[in-house]
């Protein structure tokens, strides 16, 4: 597609759109066509029955190119965008030692800045839709909802309604949720919700209250459940149940609730998600790079469960975040039961789509290719090496597509995203603000990471392995070599204790710099940012 084809697509007026295939519920359809007005999709079906029913309009023509849903993202946080990569390599709970010091940091420019920065990671990753649990930031929430909006991009936006806290005021916090749901009635983009960290995080009358303004306005109300172990026995430990469990008795489950993460799932829980209509956002990605273990989505898809696919901020591409979604179930459950196809890939299709606009409460508006929706739609290149050769389009979405594949992302009928760069705002721009911004941010924050850089990791992996070498070459020399020829030579031997004093020290400064409990401020994503404190 070229200049030309980016300007049409720019229009505001109806446009009648001939890709070679469209991505419908009941599979992909050659020889059809849809047409966009006013922010919907106005007609789905055959280019021929369309071009006879819209005789005004002139087709658009997309060769090589297929027309579908944008994908929806059931779990994110946008304004931890400054932070990603401090995530890497670190045991679980997190939260505790970065998000929540990181997002503290914080200020209103930072906090739009970081949020606008994930919602230009999403778009360029195909997302037409984000769900944002709730900042921590010490901002307004609406500086996540400018940021969204700015951006061009979809969001179910959460406020965070945690009461459990020695000087919260738990009648303030329901006021300030009935404000936020009253907020954005009208926003195109906006959808408020509301968000509970962790069930412990607030007290059962405000989860009940949550759980009531929720219903009443449509809303979801999301909450991180049984993601972590320790979690789970923190909650055994206090009632005498699961968190899940303890939702269910407090009769805090149901179609309103958005339940994050999901991973240490008993059987009993399955059938209390199924039988109550909750919703999940199965985050496979955040899994393998920070929990304790996999949620079980194909039996939870067996089962009938709801549910979504999310990134947890992880990475931005919706076709690596759904490959991430059958490759860990194929890990984790397929390998030991035999499945080699683990939904096949039309499931992950599904429920990184429609399956997750449903979860997050927007079933009714986005997520599929049909008339009455919202435009939320991708044009993706079908002609590259990856994807040229098909035989089964839906699996090869999933294994083989990628965001370089995308040529255009529309949200709302508008075109947002052309070859990866925003149509009307200045994205190089935004990421060159958002690297200074961050610097600063992550100065200030006082993080605590388990580990230390991959760099200096490295660096003490290669010391250990000389001092190994070191150690063997000295164990396995014949002992009859002349000294008399090397002393004058190498200081070390005529003092037999030197090398082995020597020695001692590189093994006890690798072993202590190993060991080291955690380093605080040391994660940068390059080598000119200011050195950072390494103590709390």
């Amino acid at each position: 597609m070229n200049q030309h084809t980016q300007e049409r697509l720019r229009t505001r007026g109806p446009l009648l759109l001939i890709p070679d295939a469209v991505l419908l519920p009941e599979g992909v359809m050659e020889l059809y066509a849809v047409v966009v007005s006013a922010g919907s999709f106005e007609a789905v079906g055959p280019t021929e029955e369309l071009e006879r029913m819209y005789p005004h309009l002139q087709p658009l023509r997309l060769p090589g190119h297929l027309l579908m849903p944008g994908f929806v993202d059931s779990h994110h946080h946008l304004t931890q965008s400054f932070g990603a990569a401090l995530a890497f390599g670190e045991p679980s709970e997190i939260f505790r030692r970065v998000w929540v010091p990181l997002e503290g940091a914080l200020d209103e420019e930072s906090a739009y800045v970081a949020a606008k920065l994930a919602a230009l990671e999403s778009l360029r990753g195909g997302f037409t839709t984000v769900t944002d649990a709730g900042t921590r930031a010490d901002v307004d929430t609406d500086v996540v909802a400018c940021a969204a909006r700015d951006a061009g991009i979809r969001c179910v936006l959460g406020l965070i309604c945690d009461d459990t806290a020695a000087d919260t005021d738990s009648a303030a916090v329901i006021e300030r949720a009935e404000k936020h749901l009253a907020a954005y009635t009208d926003d195109p983009l906006i959808h408020p919700s509301l968000a509970i960290s962790i069930p412990e995080a607030a007290t059962d009358a405000t989860l009940h209250a949550t759980v009531r303004l929720a219903t009443e306005a449509g809303a979801v109300v999301q909450m991180h459940v049984n993601e972590h172990l320790a979690a789970v026995e923190r909650s055994l430990l206090r009632h005498g149940l699961r968190p899940l469990e303890r939702l269910g008795s407090i009769n805090a489950l149901g179609p309103h609730l958005l339940a994050a993460h999901t991973t240490l799932l008993a059987p009993r829980e399955v059938s209390l998600l199924a039988d109550t209509g909750t919703a999940v956002s199965y985050n496979p990605v955040a899994s393998a790079w920070k929990g304790n273990a996999v949620a079980p989505a194909t039996t939870l898809a067996e089962r009938g469960v709801r549910f979504g696919i999310g990134s947890d901020g992880t990475r931005g591409d919706g076709f690596r975040l759904a490959e991430a979604a059958e490759f860990a179930q194929r890990l984790a459950y397929g390998l030991t039961t035999g499945d080699s196809s683990c939904g096949a890939g039309w499931t992950w299709l599904e429920h990184a789509t429609a399956g997750g606009a449903d979860a997050v409460g927007l079933g009714g508006r986005t997520g599929t290719i049909a008339a009455g929706m919202a435009a939320d739609f991708l044009l993706v290149d079908v002609s590259t090496p990856e994807l040229a050769l098909s035989w089964d389009l839906p699996w090869e979405l999933v294994r083989r597509g990628n965001r370089d594949q995308i040529s255009a992302v529309f949200v709302a009928g508008r075109l947002r995203l052309w070859h990866g760069q925003p149509t009307d705002w200045d994205g190089p721009e935004l990421v060159r603000r958002a690297a200074a911004l961050a610097r600063s941010a992550v100065a200030r924050a006082p993080l605590t990471r388990a580990h230390p850089t991959s760099t200096t990791a490295r660096n003490t992996a290669v010391r250990e392995t000389a001092v190994r070498t070191r150690a063997l070459r000295r164990s396995t020399t014949a002992p009859d070599i002349p000294v008399r020829n090397t002393a004058t030579r190498d200081p070390e031997l005529r003092n037999p204790g030197t090398r082995e004093n020597t020695e001692t020290r590189e093994t006890t400064t690798a072993r202590n710099t190993r060991n080291t409990p955690h380093a605080r401020n040391t994660a940068t994503l390059n080598t000119t940012a200011p050195n950072r404190s390494t103590a709390q």
